[in-house]
This record gives structure tokens, C-alpha cells and sequence, in this order.
């Protein structure tokens, strides 16, 4: 049993690329085994064979856990980073979501150009999220279960132990009489994945013990499902997405059949780094889409705000807390906004001859650009210019004296062009969303 592992990877290695390998090392059986087979393979070895290893800090024994990954890495004569991490507890995505989260963008940013990142991801693990898919209400897309290939960073995540058991693996362990970490939390049911490994599915193989097969069956007709709806929702995307502002035509979106309006809003989402919603928050967003002019909806989940604005979606990362009276002293070097965007002037050495004061709006600010014989209402030069409704409450007002003199770098007095001149340099405002 102890060479099945071998043998199948190197098949799966003889229909990949000639790419360089990287090992997502936990130190559990799973990946411990795919490292070990691995390093054992020359195929493998002349592909500049390596690993990596995230290092949650969740646990007290995580930095040992760590050293185990180095010292087992090191006694094969392969090389491994340890990468830590902080996963942000509350932020609403759960603690093994967050953990996900920010172990996949560590991982990708570490992978090199056209690296394959290896996963130890294996049979069981596939039914596990099928099923998990299914409880949360997943489409054809997400019932298709994990891909063995997908891009990820500046390469490609590839999961080539999908057709093994969890207990080939063990075997390769036992046979191999690896040392391997042992993560408690890996048995705590609270957990929704532990709870299906370790209470339900069990129950499942007992009155139905081809339900493995048949989950795994149905997971492959979900995903050729999928990819043919994919090569259709792929047109729409491209006719309804705005390149420029990377908005969404709400109307048209919502005219799409739901088999091909979902999957497109989640990759549109994922495209801009933002989180997928759930069902409830789908059919709020279509509700939204209906709502009568002159109404701004947003919805709001984890890291996430979706805004319907002229008949458009508008996907932003969940605005920051800002403080209505903030106000600080500007020379003209970058100065950071509330909102996590930055006022500068558009020439990096210039600074003001004398400081301005900079703060939000507060309502009712009114101002005469040079070379207009008319004093203008901020409001109504906002909505000629058509800025967004979410820019114009961190937008940043510039005043010399107590008289506004520029709002931002859209409209600047005949005062605010003269400081600016005399500066030989003018406003640069970059929003944060």
C-alpha cells in the first residue's frame, strides 16, 4: 500500500507542466505524506521541489509547530518558509473562514511565476465539502466540490491526491513511520467540517455505504454543469461589466436566468477581492435592484458593501468608521484620509507656502470655481459630476482662512489656484473605495 501514493503522483506529474513545485505543509498526515512521497521522486526534486508553512498563531504550540515542519523539511533536504499570520477574530467570516482567508493570501503571495502550489486535499475531504456545498445552499459550482486545478496567485493551486482515501494516506504514514503534528481542534465538533467527519458522515456510510460514490458521481455532473453555464455567463459578464469603473449593469444582471446570474455576481465579487453573499443577501440584492429612483440601497456583509447606483452595481470593501468633524493641517505631503484614501499634490517635492486646513464635508458648503461667474451648491456640482454617493461623504474639503478654496482636486477657487501656483503643483485626491 505504501507505494500507491508514489505511483499516483507520478502520473498525475507526468500530465502537469514542467512547473516548480511547492508543498502547503501543515505537518498533519495529509500533507506530510504528499511531501514525503514527493521528496522521494526525482521528477519531483529536478522541479526545484520546496514548501511552505503558515503559521496561524492560533494555538499556543503553533511556533513548535512550526519547528516540527522546518526539521522534518530539513531532514529531506528541502527547503521551507514559515509564513505568520494574524487572523482577525469577529470580522464575521468565523474563525476557520478568517483563518482560510488570510493562510490563502499568505500562500499566494509567497508563489513564484507559474509555480503549482500542492494541496494534500484528498477524497474524503471533497465529499466533506459536497456536502457542506449542499447545507449552505451552493449552486452548481460550489456542488461540483474542489477543482484540481485553479489559478492562485502568480500561479496555479493543484490538488492531485482527489481520487485517494484519507486512509491511503495514513498508510503511507504508517508504513513511512512519519512523525506528524496532531492539531486538536482537527476534533472538535463544534466545527461544522469536524462535526460531518466525525458524526454524520459515519452515520451516512452505515445505512448507505455507497454514499461516498454517489456524492463524488453527482459532484462531477455539478461541475460539468457548471462549466458549461460558465462559458455562458462569461459572455454576459463581458457585455455587462463596465472596464472603466468596474461596475455592473444592475438591470441586465437581474435579467439573467439565476443559473447564470449567481455564478457571474460571485466571480465579478471574487474578481474585485470581495467576499461572496449568502442566499438571503442574493435575494435582498435583486429586491435592491428594483427600488425606485432616487434611492441609494446598499447591502452590507463581512468585508463587503454592494451599492445599486444609476441603474449600476458597485462592489467596495466595508467602509471604515469615519469621524464627521476630523480635520487636520496640510503642506502639501500625502495625508491620509479617514476613509484610507490620500490627498497629495501632483508633484512629490512641492509643498504649499502656507498650511490649509483639510477637512469632510459638513453640509451646506458652497464654492465659486475659477473661471465660473457662479457660486455653486457642493451638492449640485456632485451630482453634475456624477460622483459616487459613498465618495462625497470622505471627499476632502481645502480651506485657507476658513474659506473653502478647493474640494479636492474636482473644483478649486480662483484663491485656492493662485496657493496652488505659487505651490507649481496641484491637488491630487486619491479616494480609499
Amino acid at each position: 500500500m505504501s507505494d500507491t501514493l508514489q505511483k499516483h503522483l507520478l502520473v498525475a506529474l507526468t500530465g502537469m507542466p514542467p512547473a516548480p513545485l511547492c508543498v502547503a505543509l501543515s505537518g498533519g498526515p495529509d500533507s506530510t505524506a504528499l511531501l514525503h512521497a514527493l521528496a522521494h521522486m526525482p521528477q519531483a526534486r529536478t522541479r526545484g521541489l520546496r514548501a511552505l508553512h503558515v503559521d496561524h498563531g492560533l494555538h499556543a504550540d503553533s511556533s513548535a509547530w512550526a519547528e516540527h515542519c522546518r526539521t522534518f523539511c530539513s531532514a529531506l533536504d528541502i527547503s521551507c518558509d514559515v509564513l505568520p499570520v494574524q487572523v482577525q477574530r469577529g470580522s464575521g467570516l468565523g474563525l476557520e473562514a478568517a483563518a482560510r482567508e488570510v493562510r490563502h493570501a499568505a500562500l499566494a503571495s509567497e508563489l513564484g511565476n507559474g509555480e503549482l502550489l500542492l494541496f494534500a486535499h484528498h477524497r474524503d475531504d471533497q465529499v466533506e465539502t459536497v456536502l457542506l456545498k449542499l447545507l449552505r445552499g451552493a449552486g452548481p459550482d460550489g456542488l461540483g466540490g474542489m477543482r484540481v486545478l485553479r489559478p492562485f496567485g502568480r500561479g496555479q493551486l493543484w490538488r492531485p491526491l482527489l481520487e485517494l482515501s484519507r486512509q491511503q494516506l495514513h498508510d503511507y504514514v504508517a508504513a513511512h513511520q512519519l512523525d506528524c503534528l496532531d492539531d486538536p481542534s482537527n476534533a472538535d465538533t463544534r466545527l461544522a467540517r469536524n462535526r460531518l467527519r466525525h458524526e454524520i458522515l459515519p452515520q451516512l456510510a452505515h445505512y448507505w455505504p455507497q454514499a461516498s460514490d454517489s456524492i463524488l458521481h453527482s459532484a462531477a455532473l455539478s461541475r460539468a454543469a457548471a462549466d458549461t453555464l460558465r462559458s455562458q455567463w462569461l459572455l454576459a459578464f463581458a457585455t455587462l461589466r463596465d472596464p472603466a469603473s468596474g461596475s455592473l449593469d444592475a438591470s441586465g444582471w437581474l435579467a439573467l436566468a439565476p443559473a447564470l446570474r449567481e455564478p457571474l455576481l460571485d466571480h465579478w465579487l471574487h474578481a474585485r477581492g470581495r467576499s461572496a453573499p449568502t442566499t438571503a443577501q442574493r435575494r435582498q440584492i435583486e429586491q435592491q435592484c428594483l427600488a425606485r429612483a432616487g434611492r441609494l440601497p446598499c447591502v452590507r456583509w463581512d468585508d463587503t458593501e454592494l451599492h445599486i447606483w444609476k441603474d449600476r452595481l458597485w462592489s467596495l470593501p466595508a467602509a471604515n468608521e469615519i469621524v464627521e468633524d476630523w480635520c487636520a493641517d496640510w503642506h502639501g505631503e500625502p495625508l491620509a484620509l479617514p476613509d484610507g484614501g490620500e490627498l497629495s499634490l501632483d508633484d512629490p517635492g512641492a509643498r504649499l507656502a502656507q498650511p490649509l486646513r483639510v477637512q469632510l464635508r459638513r453640509g451646506g458648503e458652497r464654492i465659486k470655481p475659477e473661471g465660473n461667474p457662479h457660486t455653486r451648491e457642493l451638492r449640485d456640482l456632485f451630482q453634475q459630476a456624477r460622483l459616487p454617493p459613498w465618495q462625497r461623504q470622505a471627499c476632502p474639503m481645502i480651506h485657507a482662512d476658513r474659506e473653502l478654496v478647493a474640494v479636492a482636486d474636482r473644483w478649486i477657487s480662483a484663491r485656492g489656484a493662485a496657493l496652488f501656483r505659487q505651490a507649481g503643483a496641484r491637488p491630487l485626491w486619491r479616494p480609499g473605495r
